[in-house]
This record gives C-alpha cells, sequence and structure tokens, in this order.
C-alpha cells in the first residue's frame, strides 16, 4: 500500500521541483549567455577533387565568418582569435562577412585595421561583403578597414592563386544576396572553366545559383548554424538566404560538376546575444588532389 504523501511533504516536494526548474532555465541562460560563445571550436576538413592540381597537396585555408564586432563581441575577443588564425599557418585566409555589427556605429574601427593587418597568409587574404557589411550605411566603411589590412575585397570578381610551377585555382567572390546585387556572371568572366574555383558567397542559399557555373566549392557564412537551436525542434531562426543551407557540408547535383558547400558557424552573435547548440567556429581546410 502506497504511503500517504503528506502535505508538508507535498509543498517541499513541490518547491524542490520549481527550484529545480528555475535552476535549470538560469544555468541554460547563463551557457547560452556566457559560455556557449565563448567555445571557440577549429573545425578541420580536408577537400578532395579531382580538379584540384597536385601541386595544391596541402594546400591550407582558413575560413573566418561573422564577427559581429560591437554586439557582445569585443576587440580583444577578437584579437585572440586573430592569434588563434595565425597559429594554424594558413596558406590563404577567406573572411566570409559581417565583421561589425552596425559598421556606422562601431567607434573602433581604427582599431581593427591592425589587428587584421597583422594576419599572415602567404598566397592573400580575401573578403566579401555580408548583409551587416552594407547596412547602416557601411558598405564603404568596411571596404576601406578590409583594404587597409591587405585584405582583397571581391564584388563579384575572381582572382587567380598560382603556385610556382604555373598550377593554379581560382577564388571568386559574390555580393551580399539581401543587401547588394550579387552578378555570377561578372564574377566567373575571367576564370579558366578547367580550373578548381571555390566561390565565397556570405549567402549559402545562393548556391543553388553557383552550381550552375561549374563552381566545385563555396564556403558561406551568414545562419550562425542557427545561433539557438532546441533539440528535436532545430534552429528557432534562420536569416533569409540561409533557409535551405544551415552548417556544415551540403552537396548539391544539379549540373555535370557537382558542388560542395560550406556553411560556417561563424564566430559572434546579433539580435541576441546568445549561443546553445552552435558553438562558433574557425574552419580549415586542407586541399588534396583525387587524381
Amino acid at each position: 500500500m502506497k504511503k500517504k504523501l503528506s502535505r508538508r511533504s507535498f509543498i517541499k516536494r513541490t518547491f524542490g521541483s520549481v527550484l529545480t526548474m528555475v535552476g535549470a532555465g538560469y544555468g541554460g541562460y547563463f551557457y547560452a549567455h556566457q559560455i556557449e560563445p565563448r567555445l571557440l571550436k577549429i573545425n578541420k576538413h580536408v577537400i578532395s577533387h579531382d580538379d584540384i592540381p597536385k601541386s595544391f597537396d596541402g594546400f591550407k585555408i582558413v575560413q573566418f565568418s561573422d564577427t559581429h564586432l560591437g554586439f557582445h563581441y569585443d576587440l580583444n575577443q577578437f584579437k585572440k582569435m586573430l592569434t588563434q588564425i595565425s597559429s594554424l599557418k594558413p596558406d590563404i585566409i577567406f573572411f566570409t562577412g559581417d565583421l561589425m555589427d552596425a559598421p556606422n556605429q562601431y567607434p573602433f574601427t581604427e582599431e581593427i585595421v591592425p589587428l587584421l593587418k597583422n594576419l599572415q597568409a602567404p598566397f592573400g587574404k580575401y573578403s566579401i561583403y555580408g548583409n551587416h557589411d552594407h547596412g547602416g550605411y557601411g558598405s564603404d566603411i568596411y571596404k576601406n578597414i578590409m583594404e587597409l589590412a591587405d585584405f582583397r575585397l571581391l564584388l563579384n570578381a575572381s582572382d587567380q592563386i598560382q603556385l610556382l610551377d604555373g598550377s593554379s585555382i581560382y577564388v571568386l567572390g559574390i555580393d551580399d544576396a539581401m543587401l547588394g546585387r550579387p552578378n555570377f556572371e561578372s564574377a566567373i568572366e575571367n576564370v579558366p572553366k578547367n580550373h578548381y574555383k571555390i566561390l565565397l558567397s556570405h549567402a549559402p542559399d545562393l548556391a543553388d545559383n553557383a552550381v550552375d557555373y561549374g563552381i566545385q566549392l563555396q564556403l558561406s557564412g551568414h545562419s550562425h548554424g542557427g545561433q539557438i537551436q532546441i533539440p528535436f525542434v532545430g534552429a528557432l531562426i534562420t536569416p533569409p538566404f540561409a533557409k535551405n543551407y544551415r552548417e556544415g557540408f551540403y552537396e548539391i547535383n544539379v549540373t555535370e560538376t557537382p558542388l560542395t558547400l560550406y556553411v560556417n558557424r561563424g564566430i559572434g552573435t546579433t539580435r541576441l546575444p546568445f549561443r546553445f547548440l552552435s558553438k562558433p567556429e574557425i574552419t580549415l581546410f586542407t586541399l588534396n588532389s583525387s587524381q
């Protein structure tokens, strides 16, 4: 026979349950606000493809994205993150947009330049526009920072990455899909068809267009990996042009040349100063010829 629960025991158990729920709620809030946004993860991947020249075996690419300086992400955190990038000794560096959360309101733009300028990569540093880089009349502010920091800003343009033996690959940069004017025809105009091509596009969903241009690899950001993910539910909010592809690898096989898309979860936050089940990341890609 079950023992009858006394009123006092019932109150104690109820109070204990409430405290547990409150503690769990506060713990979750504290983790999402103070801990996970600082759990920067370095993800390492090998990219193999027949079109990658043999001489590019071991070539190291670092991608970082969506720092959103000014929105709960400060210059001290930014400096530490850049130090981690330098420790990877990349051959080339790609920044895929959204440097500051509100460029025309950020008071420390001049301090960003020397920090980015200190990044070293023998084959160059490249950047593209994100929606926040254009937003708030920030286009020229962002352009000035990146150029002073020795980043080449690819605006519907391309560049050849050539080794001493004459072998080469191409990097293309497309304008932001939300606030810019992406133009694939202009970006690919001077790129030979039989070369390996890497597209930098802030918006991952532009992969559905990029696949028609014989591009083998697209690197994107913008989604923040959903930033806040609920178990069994998924991301609470995904921005426009990040509805189809949220994080990690995707293979898109619409044409004769399949496209591999990688969506970086980014570094900072926006709108809400939280990350949950979506740790910030730097990505290191190592190229490998599969010939």
